[in-house]
């Protein structure tokens, strides 16, 4: 096997079939249902989206083509109009949703408020018309930076309701990562708040807008919600409450029929250097792909309340918690704080509480529960649930069988998923009803989406061989370019194989044809000649019964090219020593081989995330080589983790 091809060892022979009784209600109850269905996606794809297009969403005019493809440039449902809102919301008027419970939300201090379809439908329309009279319209840009609350939600679909195309901005970002985001997509309005609430904090918000626009032209107007009451200055012909003017508008808006490649928004990416990339997602495709995934791999019932706990800043919050899941009438539950504020079991009083069936969460915030112990769940009623998800990188299987015992008590699938931002809806994941389920595998493609693991030619490698991960057909919810730059586009996805699509993910695919995702081809270590994955290597580590979370990294090495360094989070109650170290080694040795033996075991009592929990593997590679921490550091979560890794040994 080439050295270019990455070494992947994870073998996981449990395997867990639907339980019969979910299988009998699902809307796809069957393996054989699933791949007779697959196989009409991929071989007359045309065909196969048109009919879901025709059922699952409403168009004001039809589509003359479904698809014009020209490598790497897709256009969807050519010539049809339709209107995002619409579909999320005055579709369900008149019908036995109009009353339901659209958003449930639960602020981080104990508020809560639900909107019916109804009364959300009349607040987008508020905001809708206030937009249209600040003489905003069909592809002015809007920057919405704001807390976990519901008015994100509304000034999403607002937007979507007159064509003006959104980015929303993670409120956890800086005022220099406000500005380069205004700045490149030249944004004629921002919306914010005062401030959002985090782990009983005022976040400040409308301050970190203000230094923001100390740089940016573009901007004319700022609205601004009251959310935590602080003291925020509001500069004069700029700055509007939204109290005063949204509450007075009118409540109701016609929606305008836009076309199918209407830009809906632009999401900005961070690359590991330079600067962010502006993801452009289009209307009917990215609408079709995520109402059809929320209804087939979240098994949307009418009586379902829905809990997804990504933030609206990122592609999950807008294709899992916004768009696909309000297309479908389903309810939306949105929380705003953190998921141990006041305590570690917040998240579980809040699915006890509002009877919470589905339940959609990153690998990440898993093993902090596992660490936090099984006694805070246990303390909550959760037999409401009936399906887990997980999104956001693999799972390892040790927290797989951990959420699926503790969690969904062994009567609940998990939905592992695998997608990106850039492909704007899931792309391989287990259907609940039909796929039995590997713990630590995305397991199969969803509909119309056919992935490959190749080597460094582009050649298909064998079963059980690790590769990187392409798409090799083009599918609805696909980017249409980097906004403002598609020389990048270009550059970033489709040279590597040209006209076929790469991940920047390594995958194996094992003898039943599942799918295991290694992590960013960015996070593979060379060590000897060997490339091996580093979520494998962490993977490893969190089998061991004293270790919590892990992040492995690469340090430069003059004799192995690499040194594997890692960074170790042990259980409550586990001791720190020079001799557990040494069984973490023979361990991974073990589980791995000795070629990822860590050279370098450092013990942390946490490790540093963003607000989004994501590991900022980043800093940990600035800390390991013994350097200054260096770059942006404001999404991280918690400052004081930074601090105590660079005083540890």
């Amino acid at each position: 096997m080439s050295s270019e091809n990455i070494t992947s060892v994870t073998r996981e022979n449990r395997k867990f079939n639907p339980p019969d009784e979910f299988q009998a209600q699902a809307h796809i109850g069957s393996l054989a249902k699933y791949r007779r269905l697959y196989r009409q996606s991929v071989n007359n794809p045309e065909e196969f989206w048109a009919k879901q297009a025709e059922e699952l969403l409403l168009w004001r005019k039809k589509w003359r083509k479904v698809l014009q493809w020209k490598a790497p440039h897709a256009k969807w449902f050519v010539g049809g109009r339709l209107n995002v809102a619409e579909n999320c919301l005055d579709r369900h008027l008149g019908t036995a949703r109009e009353n339901k419970a659209a958003i449930i939300f639960e602020g981080e201090g104990g508020d809560e408020r639900t909107l019916t379809y109804k009364q959300l439908y009349h607040e987008v329309c508020r905001l809708a018309n206030v937009l249209e009279g600040f003489g905003l319209g069909k592809g002015d840009r809007v920057a919405i930076y704001m807390p976990m609350v519901p008015e994100a939600a509304i000034a999403m679909l607002a937007c979507a309701r007159i064509g003006a195309v959104h980015t929303v901005i993670f409120g956890g970002f800086s005022s220099e990562a406000i500005k380069d985001r205004v700045n490149d997509c030249e944004a004629r309005l921002v919306i914010t708040a005062d401030g959002g609430w985090r782990r009983g904090k005022v976040v400040p918000l409308k301050e970190n807008v203000d230094r923001a626009l100390e740089g940016t032209p573009s901007v004319e107007k700022v609205l601004v919600l009251r959310r935590t009451g602080s003291r925020v200055r509001m500069k004069k012909d700029r700055d509007i409450w939204w109290h005063d003017v949204v509450p007075a508008a009118a409540h109701v808006h016609r929606a305008k029929a836009f076309d199918a490649e209407n830009p809906l928004f632009i999401l900005y990416t961070s690359g590991s250097t330079g600067k962010p990339k502006g993801v452009l997602h289009t209307s009917g495709g990215y609408l079709l792909g995520t109402t059809i995934t929320s209804k087939y791999v979240f098994d949307l019932k009418e009586t379902d309340t829905y809990w997804c706990t990504a933030d609206v800043g990122w592609i999950t919050g807008h294709s899992y918690v916004v768009y696909g899941i309000l297309s479908n009438g389903a309810t939306t539950l949105m929380y705003e704080g953190a998921p141990n504020h006041p305590g570690p079991d917040r998240f579980w009083s809040i699915i006890d509480r509002h009877r919470v069936t589905v339940f959609y969460t990153a690998p990440t915030a898993i093993r902090a529960f596992m660490r936090w112990g099984d006694e805070h769940p246990k303390r909550h009623d959760l037999s409401s649930l009936r399906l887990l998800g997980t999104v956001g990188e693999p799972i390892n299987p040790e927290a797989w069988m951990w959420y699926y015992k503790v969690i969904g008590g062994g009567r609940c699938p998990i939905v592992d998923t695998w997608w990106q931002t850039e492909t704007g809806a899931i792309m391989i994941t287990p259907l609940p009803g039909a796929i039995p389920q590997k713990p630590g595998s995305a397991t199969l493609p969803f509909f119309g989406v056919v992935p490959k693991v190749v080597d460094e030619t582009g050649r298909e490698v064998p079963r059980n061989t690790g590769g990187k991960l392409v798409i090799t057909q083009p599918w609805p919810s696909m980017l249409r370019t980097l906004w403002g730059d598609d020389d990048r586009f270009k550059r970033q996805y489709w040279s590597d194989y040209p006209g076929i699509y790469f991940t920047g993910d390594g995958c194996r695919q094992d003898e039943d044809g599942y799918f295991w995702i290694v992590g960013r081809i960015d996070d593979v270590l060379n060590i000897s000649g060997h490339r091996i994955g580093t979520a494998e290597v962490e993977s490893a580590l969190v089998s061991h019964p004293s270790v919590v979370e892990a992040a492995a990294i690469g340090r430069p090495d003059e004799i192995k090219g690499q040194s594997l360094v890692v960074f170790v989070t042990l259980k409550d109650g586990v001791k720190a020593s020079e001799k557990l170290k040494e069984t973490l080694r023979k361990h991974v040795a073990r589980e791995i081989g000795a070629i990822a033996r860590p050279d370098v075991i450092r013990f942390a009592a946490a490790l540093p995330k963003t607000r989004s929990g994501k590991i900022m593997r980043r800093l940990l590679k600035e800390i390991a080589a013994g350097g200054e921490v260096k770059g942006d550091t404001t999404t991280l979560e918690d400052f004081s983790v930074l601090a105590s890794l660079q005083k540890a040994d």
